[in-house]
């Protein structure tokens, strides 16, 4: 099993590319960084009980452009994976998100991993202009159609929703035949779409939830059940817990890669925190 980390990297967080680099010197095997393009301030949507729920933290205002962010990353290390966890694709154009996605693939050498989710912010979303209820239709024809333009020498859609006539679109990934898309969220139409068409599987449990041991085997009958087959999904776990006792049952159950958060702290508190992790987690781990 992978442990990898993720943040929000912001303006007064140690920078993504020194973040990269530290992360990749003590071992982790991949950073996620977070999106969000704006927080409304008028806004009723609570924050879901897995990101902590109550009051939201002002890191949740301050975050950079994961693509820019993780191409800072990609130019100042060699060997860690660079994901977004998770890119709110409904609220992105798509043709632009697909080259975006194509070329840091490609400037990275093939170590970008494409996090995406359907996003919780009815009104951040419903400021880009998207329907919030047709919002997991949405994602999955955006991703679709993005699939075409990473692979077909004329790339073209034609969804419910999302529509691109034949058009050419380079670069394309370096990775075949497209970088993995993992895709967030907890609940049970989540997993659902998980299961028929994402390469992995991306929850956030709640830090006091043990409850995804036992979904675990649900969602490998949903993939069955979806055609496809199980052992071709993968889990992975996004702000796993710090817990060596769960991490090993998650190990033992198949979950590829467990991420930890680091909290979105100066240069100096942060690698503090990632020495800790490397020698609690890594270490111990093996």
């Amino acid at each position: 099993m992978e442990i990898g980390i993720a943040t929000f990297s912001t303006d007064e967080s140690i920078g993504p590319a020194r973040l990269a680099e530290e992360a990749e010197r003590f071992g982790f095997d991949s950073l996620f960084l977070t999106d969000h393009t704006h927080i409304p301030v008028s806004r009723e949507t609570p924050l879901p009980y897995v990101y902590g729920g109550g009051e939201l933290r002002d890191f949740y205002k301050r975050p950079f452009d994961p693509f820019v962010a993780l191409t800072a990353a990609a130019m100042s290390t060699t060997t860690i994976r660079l994901g977004t966890g998770i890119c709110l694709v409904a609220q992105r154009d798509t043709i632009a998100t697909a080259k975006q996605v194509a070329s840091l693939d490609f400037l990275s050498g093939g170590r970008f991993t494409f996090g995406v989710g359907f996003g919780w912010n009815r009104e951040e979303a419903e400021n880009h202009g998207v329907v919030f209820s047709t919002r997991h239709r949405l994602v999955k024809e955006k991703i679709e159609a993005m699939k075409s333009l990473w692979t077909d020498e004329v790339a073209s859609y034609d969804g419910e929703l999302v529509r691109i006539t034949d058009c050419w679109c380079w670069p394309k990934p370096r990775q075949s035949p497209h970088p993995p898309i993992y895709l967030g969220g907890h609940g049970s139409l989540a997993m659902q779409n998980a299961a028929e068409w994402a390469d992995v599987w991306f929850p956030t449990p709640h830090p006091d939830d043990l409850a995804l041991e036992k979904v675990i085997p649900k969602f490998r009958a949903m993939v069955e059940a979806s055609g496809r087959d199980p052992a071709a999904v993968g889990i992975a776990v996004c702000f796993a817990p710090e817990d060596l006792r769960i991490l090993d049952r998650y190990r033992e159950q198949g979950v590829i890669a467990a991420v930890l958060r680091v909290g979105t702290k100066p240069e100096d508190a942060t690698i503090k925190q990632l020495e800790r992790l490397s020698e609690s987690v890594l270490a111990q781990l093996g």
